[in-house]
């Protein structure tokens, strides 16, 4: 396996430039650095038909939203929704640092887009991270009439973190504990929180996310070893994928994580699931969010809002 060049120049940059790993930072200190490090790539933001703030209030939280909505007259009818949840291993990351994809995907695909800032850990532990995107996802369909969004086309979706939070609430969706969804857009998904998987012994210098920093992230989510196993935390442990909605998943060759995404694909497949895989083995975690340095990224987003607007509209 060799690394695509645009993913080792950026490695060599990073190597160059020193840049911290987050597991040698505090939490704090670490969502900081990846703020910072987003504004240093100076995305200038699409502009979209609309953006407004929103707060879903639940006994435990007041988890942030941030709705999108594309420049499509209204007169055309409700549009189908994303419901989006943020990668950064659930320690980092909130609805500012993704919103510029979160804006891509809205133009590219003609859809609404819902961003969930779920809450954080260490000190939020899990199950927190999952309660919220629950409770986001209800909010959406209860306040559909509001966001002027088709219930019938209602896909979740997101990177890392945000892709298992998303496999995790397609399950629950299928068991009837949350509403009906058509498609699940799981990119390079972590879905075994065992870590044990032979990708975790890829670690070359300057990664994004390294073995390390999975275990940082691991150690800050969870509340002790017995949550490796709950498939709430690891999705690839449900006792069943069957009837779980179609999904999308990447993988990229560089990456702790490569391993269960492939494991998870496998257990769809087998369980019937309409599942298209698409691996990208030269590049690195982080490929969806890192379009300043990595060409690769723009086909890459390119095809995954290309699936999302099939699932959505044909």
């Amino acid at each position: 396996m060799t690394m695509d060049k645009d993913a080792a120049d950026l490695l060599a940059l990073r190597i160059k430039a020193e840049a911290p790993s987050y597991s040698d930072l505090s939490p704090e200190a670490a969502r900081a650095d990846m703020k910072a490090a987003r504004e240093a790539m100076k995305f200038a933001p699409e502009e979209v038909g609309e953006v407004q703030d929103f707060v879903a209030k639940t006994p435990e939280a007041d988890i942030k939203l941030r709705f999108y909505r594309p420049d499509k007259d209204r007169e055309a009818g409700r549009l189908p929704l994303l419901i989006f949840y943020h990668g950064g291993g659930w320690v980092i990351g909130d609805i500012d640092t993704h919103d510029f994809l979160c804006r891509q995907i809205t133009n590219a695909v003609g859809c609404a887009v819902l961003s969930v800032d779920y809450r954080l850990a260490p000190e939020h532990k899990f199950p927190a991270a999952v309660d919220d995107s629950m409770e986001a996802l209800r909010w959406a369909f209860a306040n559909a009439d509001k966001l002027d969004v088709d219930v019938a086309r209602v896909a979740v979706g997101g990177d890392s973190a945000g892709g298992n939070l998303s496999a995790v609430m397609a399950i629950y969706a299928r068991d009837g504990l949350l509403p009906s969804i058509k498609y699940q857009m799981l990119i390079y998904p972590c879905t075994d929180l065992t870590m044990t998987r032979r990708s975790y012994d890829v670690d070359e210098e300057g990664l994004p996310l390294s073995t390390k920093t999975m275990f940082w992230f691991r150690d800050h989510y969870l509340r002790g070893c017995e949550d490796e196993v709950d498939w709430r935390a690891s999705p690839l442990f449900a006792p069943s994928l069957k009837d779980v909605a179609p999904a999308y998943v990447m993988t990229v060759g560089y990456d702790p994580l490569a391993d269960e995404g492939d494991a998870y694909v496998r257990r769809l497949r087998q369980a019937g699931v309409e599942v298209e895989h698409r691996h990208y083995p030269g590049q690195i975690h982080g490929l969806v969010t890192l379009g300043a340095f990595l060409p690769t990224a723009e086909p890459a987003i390119a095809e995954v809002c290309d699936r999302l607007r099939t699932a959505l509209f044909d």
